[in-house]
């Protein structure tokens, strides 16, 4: 029987199932997709259980329907505007140096950097190994095997917050599927977008989605800094509503149809018709007045994220530049106006590396729903794991048992 894997991504303006096949020769065949607006969120925090739960229930079964499959467990994309993110150093002494650095080694330096003061209302979501430094000596990819008397470890710990958290899993377990795994939403499109190459000589994937823009910063293989701002494509859309005096609706439409993030290159004499407040009739307007409004935000957006470039110290380290995914990435111009207020090369990513119903997801928007597929296969064969303690009363933490995991570097 062939083996399934199952991804679901709660976004802020879509929840998408999607049902992946492995093949003999690891290949992923897409079987299944499940697409329906999302309910009940508000910058990718839930605000209302059951309008979620009703939304990811009927992604679930869409996808059902499609693959032909009964969905029983998935790994689930997490992210929003709870999520902070710091970098910590555990060390572990290896003894005489007379034996190879096991597992065991490994796992103690990264509990020695997981003692960190986190509060009582958040918990660590990803502990990555970013590099190893054994005696001295870093930029060690895999420790495993090697000898030395004092084992090192840099790791980049991501932490959300406990109610956002129990909240996503309170949904998705109302569905009765159980989590495999709980993954950083720009993690996954990071999978699913960029290139072996491009992580190992530098490049920053923004993830521009509807409530947040996620920021992932990769270095040598490995992530360096994750970041979440509290922006998206929503913000776009509610711009030109309140500029155009229009309804979410309408604003949303002509944004699709009209908006260019570079405003010059539209004809200044193009005029566009749109339903306005206050006005039975049509009103006509400039199609560069809607861009110019687009442009404004989109730019904002990114000195924003210029500005964390350059405070993470990795402004000079990105050669292979910048990749943009997510829904706003689909937006004309963005790719030029990011480019020019970056000042670094940009392009746009798109999910790669699968078959199937590719055609169905091949936008930037289904990013990190690819991902958390492509995780799902890849983390088999990658992963270390922690054990956990859970506290008296976070049965919910016992359940989602794999969830504190360590990342080998590249």
């Amino acid at each position: 029987m062939e083996r399934t894997i199952v991804g679901i991504d709660v976004g802020t303006t879509k929840v998408c199932t999607l049902v992946g096949q492995v093949g003999d020769a690891g290949t992923l065949r897409v079987i299944g997709v499940g697409v329906v607006p999302s309910r009940g969120l508000r910058k990718g925090v839930i605000t209302d259980v059951e309008e979620a739960a009703k939304a990811i229930g009927e992604s679930i079964r869409k996808a059902e329907r499609v693959s032909g499959l009964t969905i029983t467990d998935a790994y689930v994309g997490v992210g929003g505007s709870h999520i902070a993110s710091q970098n910590s150093r555990g060390l572990a002494a290896i003894g005489k140096g007379d034996r190879p650095i096991d597992r065991d080694d490994i796992d103690r330096a990264m509990e020695a950097a997981l003692a960190i003061a986190v509060p009582h209302n958040r918990r660590i979501i990803h502990s990555i190994a970013r590099e190893f430094i054994i005696d001295g000596q870093d930029g060690v990819r895999n420790p495993l095997g090697l000898m030395g008397f004092r084992l090192e470890v840099e790791a980049h710990i991501v932490t959300g917050a406990v109610t956002s958290i129990q909240n996503l899993v309170r949904c998705v377990e109302m569905n009765q599927i159980e989590i495999n795994d709980l993954v950083l939403q720009p993690l996954a499109s990071a999978e699913a977008v960029l290139t072996e190459e491009e992580r190992n000589i530098g490049v920053a994937l923004i993830d521009m989605g509807g409530g947040t823009t996620d920021l992932a910063i990769y270095v040598e293989g490995s992530i360096w800094d994750t970041q979440v701002f509290a922006v998206g494509g929503n913000h776009l859309t509610n711009d030109v509503a309140v500029g155009l005096r229009a309804p979410l609706a309408t604003a949303e439409d002509i944004k699709i149809r009209y908006a260019h993030a570079v405003p010059t290159t539209v004809d200044e004499h193009e005029m566009i018709e749109i339903a306005t407040f206050g006005d039975e009739n049509l009103r006509t307007i400039s199609r560069r007045e809607l861009c110019e409004i687009v442009s404004v935000r989109a730019e904002e957006m990114f000195e924003l994220i210029a500005r964390e470039i350059k405070r993470s110290g990795f402004d000079g380290l990105l050669p292979a530049g910048v990749v943009i995914t997510g829904g706003t990435a689909s937006l004309p111009g963005l790719r030029d106006l990011a480019a020019g207020t970056l000042s670094l090369p940009v392009r746009i990513g798109m999910p790669r590396r699968l078959q199937g119903l590719v055609e169905t997801i091949s936008s930037p928007a289904y990013a990190t729903s690819v991902g958390l597929l492509l995780w799902g296969l890849e983390q088999q064969s990658t992963t270390v794991e922690i054990g956990h303690r859970a506290a008296a009363g976070e049965e919910w933490y016992e359940r989602v048992r794999r969830w504190l995991r360590v990342f080998l570097p590249g």
